[in-house]
């Protein structure tokens, strides 16, 4: 099962955080620097999660925690070929 984690901060949220992976994805695709399933797996998952995912929610959601000073990181998956996100919260160490 392939992840992908994405990980948003103050200037850049969730949806941005995913465009710039999936054009990084799609460039190394297509100038045949890496041509693999799983690459292209990884490709497919980012293109649904940007095509479906609510990010007005997300975004709401994740800059609240950044604004109190903790990391968020989001994992990208499909699991049962189905779409799966999830927001994990970690409190940073000073």
């Amino acid at each position: 099962m392939q992840k992908i984690e994405l990980v948003p901060n103050l200037e850049h949220c969730i949806e941005t955080v995913a465009k710039r992976k999936y054009d990084e994805l799609v460039q190394t695709l297509l100038e045949g620097k890496i041509v693999d399933s799983e690459t292209e797996e990884k490709v497919e998952i980012l293109r649904l999660f940007l095509q479906t995912a609510d990010f007005r929610k997300l975004r709401s959601e994740s800059e609240k925690q950044l604004f109190e000073g903790k990391s968020i990181r989001f994992m990208v998956y499909f699991k049962d070929q189905t779409l799966k996100y999830e927001m994990r919260i970690e409190s940073v160490k000073k």
